[in-house]
């Protein structure tokens, strides 16, 4: 269960495919430049594969456990946390001014994929306390800025989120936990569930983002508020204070990442402040959210690597009947086609989705650089399909890493298991792919279908501008033709909207999934067509740039070629569902 961090890979999407270097010693981001990029890459990578995937295993049989009151973590991750506070990782992306490094999201994004990859466990944790520095930088006032921020970026301190409740699941509308008023804060009661890293004792603090309603607070989600909640109180000079009234009273019993304590928090009269304005809550939150969703997409790149990578050495290793590729007898099953294609289109797809990722974490940094209205349409349209998609994939992938391994993947000791097991979460995490889907095709693609009609023009802009050669003529035809699938399910979503708004949303988990097939698409023909340049000028390694082109070419053929099913699909409405309301 050795990981190699995919250097290679990463600096080829960043560069060749996402085009970070226009980020260089911009306005936004002064000191960043590829020399800095190289090194964090390189630094993010030998902690992945020194410190925190050598725990992935062990993690695993050792899980979290609650004792006496107390969240114990799994045996070396307590290290590994300090690790990575001490390496600064903490605050790669988080403002300078709370003393983060401010470095651009597309390359936090890159780094977070190797953390995922290495141990999705432990990941999760500074994940949640990436998405509090941005719920605090975005809403919180000064003094809560400059009293927790530094601890957060600084990595002593983590943070949660605390929305869902037993009663209410991903329906925050229904959400019960009260924070009454004392003085200058508030009481907070109430039960969250699934609450990731809820507790533990590797750091010295955690602040809790909870969501709660005040007295006589509108019903539903105009309701809610946002609360920050300290396991420990914080005075005023920022030294710790009594414990507070909350308390983990349970870990849940998950399929996978048992090492990540997901708990059960109680919160019993505790101390908190409110973060934001009075019953605005929700769209505080959304920030939070947000962030979250685009890094839960990188969690499932980073665990679909892992299981490409245990797959392929598998592969390579067992042999097994003869190769109709070589003739070579007691052959390693890589030679057999079936396992090749398995391998080629996991490949094909990681690439894919990393690219889709990174693409989503450049339109946010190019909106820092420069707040155009279309770049942040772009951004906010991609990111539940980043979510979704690249979630999807990482069950795909690490379902193909069982299969190439046969009846061994079912084996737990192998680890090929532990991978599917891990990847089944996230597309649940942060809302499920089904509501992501449903805002996509509700808010995200909106009453015009802006959105997507400038996706498909800057794709076609790129294929128009770009002198393909005979090569890539059959591949970009598939291109083409998916574009024009993808358009016209847009424009039709958008024309039901009102008058058959159940035909919408039968329609959007299709509607989503073409559209992460078709970006997933773009993004491999970029690095299709930079891998030819480099090929042409003799520059990088022949092979690996080969298969970048037919990655890209086994892609068009065996994905894209779906794309008009995946219309028709859109297209087909709820009828057969509505009819089925009894005979399920």
């Amino acid at each position: 269960m050795t990981y190699r961090a995919p250097l290679a890979d990463l600096k080829f999407s960043l560069t060749a495919v996402t085009g970070i270097e226009r980020l260089y010693q911009s306005s936004a981001y002064p000191d960043f430049d590829g020399d800095l990029l190289d090194a964090i890459l390189d630094a993010a990578g030998q902690l992945s594969e020194e410190v925190l995937a050598p725990l992935n295993r062990v993690g695993d049989t050792h899980g979290a456990k609650l004792e006496n009151d107390k969240v114990i973590v799994a045996p070396g991750f307590a290290e590994a946390v300090s690790a990575f506070a001490e390496g600064g990782w903490a605050g790669l992306g988080a403002p300078v001014e709370h003393g983060g490094q401010a470095m651009p999201k597309a390359l936090e994004m890159a780094a977070y994929e190797m953390f995922h990859a290495a141990n999705m466990a432990f990941a999760l944790y500074p994940t949640l306390s990436q998405a509090a520095i941005e719920a605090l930088h975005h809403h919180g006032t000064e003094r809560q800025k400059a009293l927790y921020l530094p601890h957060l970026t600084g990595g002593e301190w983590s943070g949660t989120m605390n929305l869902t409740e037993p009663q209410a699941g991903s329906d925050l509308a229904l959400l019960t936990s009260q924070a009454v008023p004392d003085g200058d804060a508030y009481r907070l009661t109430g039960q969250k569930i699934y609450i990731t890293w809820g507790d533990h004792e590797t750091r010295d603090n955690i602040l809790h983002l909870v969501l709660a309603r005040l007295p006589g607070a509108p019903e539903g989600t105009r309701g809610i508020s946002l609360f920050l909640c300290p396991k420990y109180l914080v005075n005023d000079d920022g030294s710790l204070g009594e414990r507070n009234a909350l308390r983990a009273v349970g870990l849940e019993h998950k399929l996978g990442i048992h090492a990540s304590p997901t708990c059960v928090m109680a919160f019993e009269g505790a101390k908190a402040e409110l973060v934001g304005q009075p019953h605005q809550g929700l769209m505080a939150m959304f920030t939070m959210m947000n962030a979250a969703r685009l890094a839960v997409g990188v969690q499932g790149v980073g665990i679909a690597e892992r299981a490409y990578q245990q797959a392929l050495a598998y592969a390579r290793d067992r042999r097994q009947g003869n190769s109709i590729l070589t003739g070579e007898k007691k052959a390693p099953i890589f030679d057999h086609p079936d396992v090749r294609l398995m391998l080629a289109l996991s490949r094909a797809k990681i690439e894919a989705a990393r690219g889709l990722c990174l693409l989503t974490a450049m339109a946010a940094d190019d909106y820092r650089l420069n707040a155009d209205a279309r770049v942040k349409r772009r951004e906010d349209f991609l990111v539940p399909v980043a979510k979704a998609w690249a979630t999807d994939i990482g069950v795909e992938v690490a379902s193909t890493g069982v299969q190439v391994h046969g009846g061994m993947g079912f084996i737990e000791e192998t680890g090929a298991a532990q991978h599917y097991r891990d990847a089944r979460i996230a597309p649940i995490y942060e809302g499920t792919n089904g509501i992501q889907a449903g805002d996509l095709v509700g808010r995200k693609l909106g009453d015009d279908a802006a959105s997507a009609i400038e996706l498909k023009e800057d794709i076609q802009s790129y294929i128009q501008n770009n002198s393909l050669n005979d090569n890539f003529k059959k591949s970009v035809e598939a291109l083409e033709a998916a574009l024009t699938a993808f358009e016209a399910a847009s424009l039709w979503l958008v024309a039901q909207k009102k008058a058959r708004p159940a035909d919408v949303q039968a329609g959007a988990t299709a509607y989503l999934k073409l559209t992460g097939d078709v970006v997933g698409g773009y993004v491999l023909l970029r690095g299709a067509v930079a891998a030819t340049a480099r090929l042409e000028a003799n520059e990088g390694d022949p092979a690996w740039l080969r298969a970048k082109v037919e990655l890209w070419k086994l892609y068009a053929a065996h994905i894209l070629s779906h794309a008009q099913a995946l219309q028709t699909a859109i297209t087909a409405g709820a009828g057969s569902l509505e009819a089925l309301s009894e005979g399920l």
